[in-house]
């Protein structure tokens, strides 16, 4: 990492401590609809993206059922608690420690932009950022596409630039955006996963520190 000058954030279960937050909120909507509650152990087996496979996991049959009823009632519930997720610890430190020692740092997140901007903003690090990128509806689609639209718009070169996120699919959309990616396992997928696509699996942020120091 000893040639990188840019960090690219994930947003939710990356910085944002809100895995448990996401359990409490889909056990409101499975209560809702009669299916089986699940545990955080079990969110982080079965998350995934595009998010509607990982309804489909835990129990929601889309043959009978349309995809957006059960999506809305989480995304309700869970914009109206997101205040209640803490930074992870450290959060703040790593920031502060990369934008001390010259690196750019952006925020690339599943999360609808304008809710991103006002997330960032609420917990007090949207300062720390060069520019935030968030998706245009409320669905958490790829970020392949826009992950590669911020590489050609801000004109980065590859093998400056590491991605850090928590799940699989931030590996494939650095994979794509041709950079290096690395993953905390304390965000919404667990370890088992993440090291089965990247040797680059950490567990918590403080091991940033020695990384990036």
């Amino acid at each position: 990492m000893k040639n990188k000058k840019v960090i690219i954030w994930d947003w939710n279960g990356t910085l944002l401590n809100d895995a448990e937050l996401c359990v409490r909120c889909m056990n409101t909507v499975l209560r809702n609809h009669n299916i089986e509650e699940i545990d955080v152990q079990v969110y982080r087996k079965t998350f995934t993206f595009p998010v509607k496979d990982y309804y489909a996991a835990i129990g929601f049959d889309f043959e009978k059922i349309d995809f957006e009823g059960p999506a809305m009632e989480f995304i309700n519930r869970y914009y109206s608690s997101i205040g209640d997720a803490d930074l992870h610890a450290k959060a703040v430190d790593i920031l502060t420690l990369l934008k001390n020692n010259g690196y750019k740092q952006y925020a690339l997140s599943a999360m609808e932009h304008t809710n991103l901007v006002i997330s960032l903003t609420e917990k007090g690090i949207i300062d720390f950022f060069e520019d935030v990128s968030g998706i245009v509806d409320h669905y958490a689609n790829s970020k392949i596409e826009m992950g590669i639209e911020m590489m050609r718009n801000l004109s980065l070169n590859p093998s400056e630039v590491v991605l850090i996120g928590d799940t699989i699919h931030d590996y494939e959309v650095a994979t794509k955006m041709g950079i290096d990616c690395i993953l905390v396992s304390n965000g919404h997928q667990s370890k088992e996963r993440l090291v089965e696509v990247t040797t680059n699996v950490i567990s918590e942020l403080s091991e940033l520190e020695q990384i990036f120091a």
